[in-house]
């Protein structure tokens, strides 16, 4: 088997004007203003075949191609393939010249909407040539089941061969010589690699190599999963296939990069969420030791798009099964086979559900008849009797934010086994915060979501503390799949924009601040200590700010220019410590102490100044290199609300992205510059040759957009001043408004000529806000400079009943 991702031209609409592409491709990312549009596909190359042997049969292996493509060779159609991300191989021996050049078209159907995320479209995985003998292993006919019985370890193989009635045999050899086997563990991912001969008359006519690995895997019902016999709960999160700046397209080192970054955050196990992954991303998790729920529809007969998989699930179901579970069925890092996500036939028709789902299952079991996984349903239906049904059909039973039905569900079915199969759901923007850290606010003017944690969204976790302590406290569940790992394009929950905010890690990879209260409560101190504090220190002066400080330690401290406001213990049941402080000048440091009171690790946030140079750091993962561009101010500090523009050039490499995880910039990603989001953007370059790419950045003065907007109060008169004060744009907005972002009725405010300054006319006595924002060319708030004011001396406000009133306001329990 050969990759075959050279070679291939590319065509839109009408297969006329071919250009070079790349493959893996998509087609889609090239464009962030039509990421989900209509369109027809066409892939061509030539494939030599001269040197195929008489008997040899050739095939052609796509791991995935989205969606609904049809394979040409020589003009004549081989075959047809639907879903988008399932593996699927032709046989071309009888269609193709040994004589002369062959020309393989794929033609590929891109009709939107047929998911509820952003999809991508082409051949955005690897292609394969394969060239069999005559007598062959069947393609993906190779599984190997292991044993563990009293201390000792076994394997079994079954094959699948093609040897035309005549006579065969078969040998299995271990390459690795070791004394004893050594069990494949999330800390210890040792693999195996499986020699299969397959020999007629004395002679080999076909090898091949499975990795694989020695596993053990125990579900129960009220002890939680068991790996090898250990405990292991299950830290996980869910993750789409896109990889932020480079769209669907599969590249092996971004995917490595992401689990890695992961690995930090004291991530175990993955969802891929909501179809089965890359097969090299199975071989990435093998090799690092994630435990993987694969899962394979997120949709059966009923559909929830126009042009989704439900057109096809009647016709197609078995074959996508098929292909599903033979091609993954020997990594151990699999542990579930999730049947379904949110499938609305469950819900909608108790009998039918099951029926669908007992088909699944008995197709599961068909393709992995030993039990390498179980299979399993996600569901966010579980508080309804119809799905309650299904569940106790399947047992193996994750919920979609429904942990307040764990403990009544397991004492009612004991026989069930639960586990969150999708929770959290909080929505965060990475290096952007809303105060105060009190209100709860899911929208704002800058389309933007508070990383304070006072973002939620109606079906989540009211924040993420509260999603780590509903499962840490129910020993019998298996453990959790946080939504969302990573942001990824579609899903923009609760705006308009190009990506969600569910993520905690942003579509560039950068973490939030998020991150670090789930590496809080995943990681232990006494192997990683660390501690995180937030948010950055520049605000206006005297500005009340809520400052959190998280850690894995047993204690904390923070000092405000160097004076302690206290030690606060954190345990199982506290990871975050907060403190309200007036903004002033300086470093905020933050220090874990272990058990014994010593100091484990230190974080400062500085004031900063306005972005001078830029700093460039280089993390080289296989061909690719990552390189993180960050703003500094005159003394070198990160200025964490920078977002200048920024010019990028590479020397010996191809730039494939720039990205900064900023959902509201529709800048596209293909492109050598780009605004900063929150001080950071991203350069993704591709190594081309053996010189080491460099990468080059520069701010660009042709652009300057506020950054910041100080504002200071004299009684009732307000001033803004903005930095830089050489900024492009000078257009600034003001409101005055309650804790939510709603117009206040206790005040009006009157904007100068100017727009530099402002008058609040009090109304009524209480709290308001008196906001100010840019919006740096745009057409919506970039940021939210704030400030408060207390009215005093006036008396209760009325509202007026002949004027619009937002709900918002009103709060019953004032008039009673």
């Amino acid at each position: 088997m050969q990759l075959l991702n050279d070679g291939w031209q590319f065509a839109k609409g009408e297969p006329g004007e071919f250009v070079p592409v790349s493959v893996p491709h998509d087609w889609l990312i090239g464009d962030t203003n039509n990421l989900y549009k209509d369109d027809i596909g066409w892939y061509k190359r030539d494939l030599d075949a001269s040197h195929v042997k008489n008997g040899q049969h050739l095939f052609i292996r796509f791991d995935g191609v989205y969606m609904n493509s049809t394979l040409f060779v020589n003009d004549k159609e081989v075959g047809q393939w639907k879903y988008g991300y399932t593996s699927f191989e032709f046989e071309i021996t009888d269609f193709i010249n040994k004589d002369s050049i062959n020309t393989l078209v794929l033609k590929v159907v891109h009709q939107a909407p047929n998911s509820r995320w952003y999809t991508g479209a082409g051949i955005y995985r690897d292609v394969f040539l394969i060239i069999k003998n005559a007598c062959h292993f069947v393609s993906d006919g190779i599984y190997i089941t292991t044993r563990k019985v009293d201390g000792q370890w076994s394997y079994e193989v079954n094959v699948e061969v093609e040897t035309e009635g005549r006579p065969y045999q078969v040998r299995h050899t271990l390459l690795e010589r070791d004394d004893e086997i050594v069990e494949w563990d999330v800390e210890h991912p040792k693999l195996y690699t499986l020699r299969s001969e397959l020999s007629v008359n004395d002679e080999i006519t076909d090898t091949i190599d499975t990795r694989f690995g020695f596993r053990t895997i125990e579900f129960t019902t009220d002890r939680g999963f068991f790996l090898n016999g250990r405990h292991v709960k299950l830290n996980g999160v869910c993750l789409h296939h896109d990889l932020g700046g480079l769209g669907a397209a599969v590249y092996p080192d971004a995917i490595r990069r992401q689990l890695a970054i992961f690995r930090k955050m004291g991530v175990n196990a993955i969802r891929a969420a909501h179809n089965p992954p890359a097969s090299v991303f199975n071989d990435i998790a093998d090799e690092m030791g994630f435990l993987v729920m694969s899962e394979i529809f997120d949709v059966w007969k009923r559909p929830k798009t126009k042009h989704d998989y439900a057109n096809f699930f009647e016709e197609w179901a078995e074959k996508d099964m098929a292909s599903w579970i033979r091609r993954d069925r020997n990594h151990p890092s699999i542990i579930m086979w999730s049947v379904g996500n949110e499938v609305y036939d469950t819900h909608a028709d108790a009998e039918s559900g099951k029926v669908t789902m007992t088909y699944l299952m008995e197709l599961v079991k068909k393709h992995d008849p030993h039990g390498h996984a179980p299979a399993t349903l996600c569901s966010n239906y579980m508080p309804w009797e119809n799905t309650q049904k299904c569940a106790d059909v399947i047992k193996l039973i994750g919920y979609n934010y429904a942990e307040p039905l764990y403990e009544k569900h397991h004492a009612a079915h004991p026989d069930w086994i639960i586990y969150g199969s999708e929770t959290c759901s909080t929505v965060q923007s990475r290096g952007i915060y809303h105060f105060p850290l009190s209100k709860s606010i899911l929208a704002d003017d800058d389309l933007q979501c508070s990383a304070l944690g006072n973002s939620s969204t109606s079906w989540g976790a009211k924040n993420v503390e509260t999603c780590i302590q509903a499962d840490a406290d129910k020993p019998f569940s298996l453990g959790q799949f946080i939504w969302a790992g990573q942001d990824y394009l579609g899903e923009p929950t609760p705006y308009h924009t190009k990506n969600t905010y569910l993520g905690h890690v942003d579509t560039a990879g950068f973490p939030k601040d998020s991150f670090y209260l789930f590496k809080a409560a995943w990681t232990d101190y006494r192997k990683a200590p660390f501690v995180h504090l937030y948010p950055y220190w520049d605000f206006s002066e005297g500005q009340i700010i809520d400052v959190r400080v998280c850690s894995n330690a047993p204690q904390v401290e923070l000092f405000v220019n160097e004076e302690s406001q206290g030690i606060v213990p954190l345990d199982h049941d506290k990871i975050v410590a907060d403190w309200q402080i007036k903004y002033r000048t300086g470093t905020l440091r933050a220090v874990a102490y272990d058990g014994n009171g010593e100091q484990i690790a230190t974080q400062s946030r500085t004031s900063f100044g306005d972005a001078v140079k830029l700093q460039l750091e280089n993390e080289i993962i296989g061909e690719l290199i990552f390189t993180t561009i960050t703003a500094l101010d005159l003394q070198g500090n990160p200025v964490d609300n920078a977002n200048c523009r920024v010019q990028v050039s590479v020397e010996n490499g191809t730039l494939l992205a720039l990205d900064n995880g900023d959902a509201t910039d529709y800048d596209q990603y293909q492109t050598n510059s780009r605004r900063l989001f929150s001080g950071k953007l991203l350069a993704i370059v591709k190594r081309v040759g053996r010189r080491a790419p460099v990468v080059r950045a520069l701010l660009d003065q042709r652009e300057v957009p506020i950054r910041k907007i100080e504002l200071s109060m004299d009684g009732y008169h307000v001033s803004a001043k903005t930095f830089p004060e050489h900024a492009t744009y000078s257009d600034l907005y003001w409101r005055v408004t309650d804790s939510a972002g709603i117009d206040s009725q206790l005040a009006t405010i009157v904007v100068a000529e100017d727009g530099q300054t402002a008058t609040i006319k009090p109304r009524g006595d209480g709290e308001v806000f008196v906001r100010c924002s840019p919006k740096n060319g745009g057409n919506h708030f970039a940021f939210i400079s704030m400030i408060t004011l207390e009215i005093q001396g006036l008396g209760k406000p009325f509202m007026n009943p002949y004027e619009f009133i937002s709900a918002g306001l009103y709060n019953a329990s004032q008039w009673q």
